[in-house]
């Protein structure tokens, strides 16, 4: 059923072109001047029809060997195109354009040979030399293409793993600091922002804001100065340094305690709690939430003494302990000496003995030196 009509539409384009064969010879001045005949209308007709019956009789009856011809053709060619891969089709097609391109500029010059003759058989010489390079050059060099093109995209893929861990780096965001009461009333987080050491933002809650304006109008005196020192505090970080600080209006009306509050605020953060306050800094770490000691960090930086060491100090007071006296460093490192009460007072030589080490700071144990 298919080839009936494909024979039919084979038949039609036959018919086509007997008309397109008709129209040339009727519009021909030299073949009506060497047939010494002039065609009139009802002559066209006849060179019309005849020349259609003729060209479609043609192309139907011989539709069948030209079908055959066909089909030994495509045999042909999917024989030879068996070990042909696909890329050396891709090749060879855009090779083959690229020569065709670079031929159509090269043959604009010829346009200017006062012989059309010539640059015509230049430029179809030009179109079949380019087109055959185009075409087999870049089949000859496959590897070599495959190669600088499997380096160019090695390249693009390290540039953007470069690019990618370079947006990572910068979208990496510091953890909020949570700033507690404790901690802007004893001020030294001024001036530990100043030197650098605190990547922000520090984070300041309404409720810690709260408790700062309660204190500030406290009626006790002591505490009415502790208040109005913490807000100074927090100006000053807010105008004298380029660390970020933000106001959160986060709060927490199921709880009354303000420790309370700013460890559930660290949890929801994912925050570290910035604080002096040792019983808050238990609390927290219990709970899982990291916490920043401020008077940690002052031991950390203190001066160390190693057991053995000698040191002049004042002994100023006498300690819990009978005959105990104790000295205080200049970076207020308490000194408790054994059997130094009766020197208290005076400038003693004294002995390092052990060293205690905790949370709440560090104390030193001396004996006087004999």
């Amino acid at each position: 059923m298919i080839q009936k009509i494909l024979r039919f539409f084979f038949a039609l384009i036959g018919i086509l072109l007997g008309i397109a064969a008709a129209s040339v010879v009727v519009s021909n001045t030299w073949i009506q001047e060497s047939l010494n005949f002039k065609f009139v209308s009802e002559y066209e007709l006849i060179v019309y029809v005849v020349l259609m019956i003729l060209f479609g009789l043609i192309f139907f009856i011989l539709f069948p060997v030209m079908l055959n011809g066909v089909k030994r053709l495509s045999k042909i060619v999917e024989t030879s195109m068996e070990n042909v891969r696909l890329i050396d089709v891709g090749l060879g097609v855009g090779g083959l354009v690229i020569g065709l391109v670079i031929a159509m500029l090269v043959s604009f010059a010829f346009y200017q040979i006062p012989f059309p003759w010539v640059g015509g058989i230049l430029t179809m010489i030009v179109y079949v030399v380019l087109g055959y390079i185009g075409f087999t050059l870049p089949i000859k060099k496959r590897e070599d293409i495959l190669t600088a093109f499997q380096n160019s995209k090695r390249d693009k893929d390290v540039n953007a793993l470069a690019n990618q861990k370079r947006t990572t780096k910068k979208k990496i965001v510091a953890i909020p600091k949570l700033l507690d009461t404790s901690v802007i009333i004893d001020g030294r987080i001024f001036d530990i922002c100043k030197t650098g050491f605190i990547e922000g933002p520090l984070v300041i809650p309404v409720f810690v804001l709260q408790e700062l304006q309660l204190i500030s109008d406290s009626s006790d005196e002591l505490k009415r100065n502790r208040g109005r020192r913490g807000l100074d505090i927090l100006n000053k970080i807010q105008t004298d340094l380029e660390i970020e600080v933000q106001i959160t209006e986060e709060d927490f009306a199921d709880t009354h305690e303000v420790d309370a509050k700013l460890v559930k605020l660290g949890k929801l953060t994912k925050g570290k709690i910035l604080t002096n306050d040792y019983n808050l800094n238990k609390v927290a770490t219990v709970q899982g939430v990291d916490v920043l000691n401020i008077n940690e960090l002052a031991n950390a930086v203190k001066p160390v003494v190693l057991p053995g060491e000698e040191m002049k100090v004042l002994l100023i007071k006498g300690g819990k302990e009978n005959g105990q006296a104790v000295a205080y460093l200049d970076d207020g490192t308490m000194i408790v000496v054994e059997n130094g009460k009766k020197y208290i007072g005076t400038t003693t030589m004294v002995l390092v003995t052990s060293i205690l080490q905790t949370a709440a700071g560090r104390m030193i144990f001396a004996k006087p030196k004999k």
